[in-house]
């Protein structure tokens, strides 16, 4: 809240520690939904692909790469040239690429008639003429599709949306089209991008030339399990240079892995022998990760198997004129990332939104317990800060007893607030009162601060709410209300069996977790206090 320096200022000269104790009535103090934990800092959370993705990116970088952008669009006939005799397996899982055909569609009399009905007038000789140009160069690919339905709206000055119903039911070759497959794949392997990229760079290029790329294949399972998806993700690499050998793929291999904290390797010849590597040069690559030691996944051993480098064969680069040995190592990114963030499944790791399974932190659930209903204007928050304090401190008084807990002026109207107890034999207050909301054991408790609970306070998650707070906000916005209706107020709590009965409000998502993992909320308790505003 702004305040006048020149005020305070003024205060201080006379007394400055009497100014200094006051200090705090120049700050507002936030309402419980304005507070930590509700209130904070936030930082985003990267998604686990894409953070391996930016962590290889980098160590590539670091190992003197530049990086680069393969085509994802293949012809299938480059697939024969860079696999040879095994081309036909790899086409196999790959996806083809289709389109819809562009149908040779004529506008008769019948349909100039058609369309004239739906604009409610007939067609003049020009527009025929205007729309059956059009539909002909679309058939020659000199309109595009996208184009299509506004070149026509202009030819006939009709709206786009009528033009749309009007080519479905005027026109149902259109919508009878069927997609036909074409030669061109998506890349299953980042290797046939190198062979075209390597077919432009090497007469261009200093040597040695050494190339990165970080991006998506695609690939045509049978089904996607937890070990395979059909679309992931290859971080690649390729050196060109006069003199390559298998050592240099093992110091690459070392110089990636090791920056993720791998710290041995075994390098094993690979039986899958791909025709596009020379014999005897295709190896995998196996490392050792301590903090997979004893894990509970396939990994337990601490040795995973992460990538595969070789030289590709002369057969293949002679295929694209390309005249110098090159050396490709090849790491799946989705592997390295279970390995990174202890991941049994592909899928959940990749599309976390669509697994059952989900998890939410003591941090998280504590910012998703929150003051139901709250005063909506400055004075309402002091109307409930002033009624909290009168409850700490007369909250042990006999009853019957009332006390004034704040007097002022709300929406020009002058009002008293009391927090009072008509009853005998009792307290201002009920016991419950100062129960304070905590995330425990992965439940929500409304418990209050004594030895019994103190072990929940220490090592569970305060979200800050007490049950009086909540009455509080919930009395300040009725005197709000009543006070806007010239009338008075009375907020009455008695027992609480429940988050609503306190004015405090649960995230529904909360409520599906906490009801999906059979945890407990256990928001109850005596509070038996009740707060009146009176109009003078």
């Amino acid at each position: 809240m702004r305040f006048d320096p020149a005020q305070i200022k003024e205060a201080a000269s006379s007394d400055f520690d009497c100014a200094w104790q006051e200090g705090e009535r120049y700050i507002e103090i936030p309402s419980p939904n304005r507070s930590y934990p509700r209130r904070a800092c936030l930082y985003g959370s990267p998604h686990p692909i894409f953070d391996t993705i930016q962590r290889l990116r980098e160590a590539y970088l670091r190992l003197g790469f530049d990086e680069a952008m393969n085509p994802v669009i293949v012809e299938a006939s480059d697939v024969y040239r860079q696999f040879g005799s095994e081309a036909l397996a790899v086409l196999d899982r790959c996806f083809y690429l289709a389109g819809l055909p562009r149908p040779d569609v004529g506008i008769s009399d019948e349909r100039a008639s058609h369309i004239g009905h739906m604009l409610g007038r007939d067609l003049e000789s020009n527009e025929v003429e205007a729309v059956r140009q059009i539909l002909h160069l679309y058939k020659k690919g000199k309109v595009e599709g996208d184009d299509l339905v506004p070149e026509i709206a202009q030819a006939i000055g009709a709206h786009d949306a009528l033009v749309s119903t009007m080519i479905e039911e005027v026109f149902p070759e259109f919508r009878d089209l069927r997609p036909e497959a074409t030669t061109k794949t998506l890349r299953s392997h980042m290797t046939s991008g190198w062979f075209l990229s390597l077919s432009h760079l090497h007469h261009r290029s200093k040597l040695p030339l050494r190339l990165f790329s970080v991006d998506r294949c695609f690939r045509r399972e049978q089904k996607e399990d937890a070990a395979r998806l059909m679309t992931y993700h290859s971080a690649s690499c390729v050196v060109m240079d006069e003199d390559i050998s298998v050592d240099l793929g093992k110091a690459v291999a070392d110089g990636i892995l090791s920056q993720f904290g791998f710290e041995k390797f075994r390098f094993l010849p690979d039986e899958k022998r791909s025709k596009y590597y020379v014999p005897g040069t295709q190896i995998e690559v196996y490392a050792f990760h301590p903090a997979l030691v004893g894990s509970s996944t396939k990994y337990e051993s601490g040795w995973v198997e992460v990538a595969t480098f070789g030289i590709y064969s002369p057969t293949a680069l002679a295929e694209y004129d390309i005249p110098y040995p090159v050396m490709n190592l090849g790491l799946g990114v989705e592997r390295l990332a279970m390995i990174l963030h202890n991941s049994k499944d592909l899928r959940a790791l990749s599309y976390p939104q669509f697994q059952a399974d989900w998890r939410l932190s003591p941090r998280e659930m504590a910012g998703m317990i929150t003051v139901d209903l709250e005063p909506a204007t400055a004075v309402g928050r002091t109307i409930a800060r002033s009624i909290v304090q009168a409850c700490l401190e007369h909250g042990d008084a006999p009853s019957p007893c009332e006390f004034q807990a704040w007097e002022g002026e709300l929406y020009g109207r002058k009002i008293r607030v009391s927090v009072v107890e008509p009853e005998e034999n009792t307290l201002l207050c009920g016991p419950a009162a100062n129960n304070e909301v905590v995330i425990y054991k992965d439940g929500v408790l409304g418990i209050p601060r004594n030895q019994k609970w103190e072990e929940a306070f220490q090592e569970g998650v305060p979200t800050g709410i007490r049950f009086i707070d909540a009455l509080a906000d919930l009395s300040a916005h009725e005197i709000e209300v009543a006070t806007l209706a010239d009338t008075k107020s009375e907020t009455r709590v008695r027992i609480v069996r429940g988050p609503g009965d306190i004015n405090i409000r649960i995230d529904p998502a909360l409520e599906r977790w906490i009801t999906s993992y059979k945890k407990r909320i256990d928001i109850r308790g005596p509070v038996f206090t009740t707060v009146r505003s009176v109009v003078d």
